[in-house]
């Protein structure tokens, strides 16, 4: 009787469920079947779309990287620490996600500027903020932020101190436990933060735009194909990322639930 209920039950949720996931695939299968595959074909191999498709995912993965070095040790941070106006600090860290991100684009370009102390001192060391990959991947790590924090800080919540605190007793250093014990221990939550943070990066168009027209990235391109040749010549380029996205979502996703294999620490609680 209970096995029965449960069923129902299962595949109840699971049809209210389909909706949204519905919602996904019709619009993104629609616009596999309604591609003209002999452009798609030509574009593949498009010098131009090549570059801006490959700009697209390191200037992810880069802004992805530097989130991941300096927001491990915050979430670690919040995630083990109770202190006065650590709920504004949280909010501080979630901003990206609220404001447009048009007014992103602006805020971080103001930062950047040239005229502004951190453009100035970028542009005497050589570098190029503005209208450069420098400023694409700075544009892609304010907005990315909140996607690794968040899930990396859950991630490290999850964790038991016990365990460290074991580690500790044992005569293991602070930085040992830390990347020998927390860090294992919390690696898929970590794994779908990066996940979330590359695929915001790669995807965004708003903040980009505003900072760096050129060089283009993917979602720039299709749009300026979209505004000067219409949907005929904008749709193979956003078919041709929605694929790679596929792609290594699929990967990752894999890789994050232990399928896939990949180097990573034990969980080793004596120093030598």
């Amino acid at each position: 009787m209970l096995s029965n209920v449960y069923f129902r039950e299962k595949w109840f949720s699971l049809l209210m469920g389909s909706f949204l996931i519905a919602y996904v695939v019709i619009p993104l299968g629609g616009m596999y079947l309604r591609a003209d595959w002999n452009i798609v074909l030509k574009t593949a191999a498009d010098p131009e779309v090549i570059s801006v498709l490959w700009r697209s995912i390191w200037t992810a993965a880069a802004a992805t990287g530097v989130i991941a070095i300096f927001g491990t040790p915050l979430a670690y941070f919040l995630a083990r620490n109770e202190f006065k106006g650590k709920s504004i600090l949280e909010a501080i860290i979630d901003i990206p996600i609220m404001v447009p991100h048009t007014v992103a684009g602006i805020a971080v370009l103001m930062t950047i500027s040239p005229k502004s102390p951190i453009g100035s001192f970028l542009v005497s060391i050589g570098l190029e903020p503005v209208n450069s990959s420098l400023g694409i991947v700075m544009a892609c790590i304010f907005v990315s932020i909140p996607f690794y924090v968040d899930s990396a800080r859950d991630s490290f919540a999850s964790v038991s101190p016990r365990l460290e605190k074991a580690s500790r007793l044992l005569g293991a250093s602070m930085l040992y436990t830390f990347f020998h014990v927390s860090l294992p221990l919390a690696r898929k939550g970590i794994y779908s933060g990066l996940i979330m943070s590359w695929a915001r990066a790669v995807s965004e168009f708003g903040a980009v735009i505003i900072i760096a027209y050129h060089p283009m990235v993917a979602p720039t391109l299709i749009y300026d194909r979209f505004a000067t040749f219409g949907l005929k010549y904008s749709t193979p380029i956003a078919v041709q990322l929605i694929t790679i996205c596929l792609v290594m979502f699929m990967f990752l996703r894999l890789l994050a639930a232990g399928r896939v294999k990949a180097p990573r620490g034990g969980i080793i609680l004596d120093k030598d």
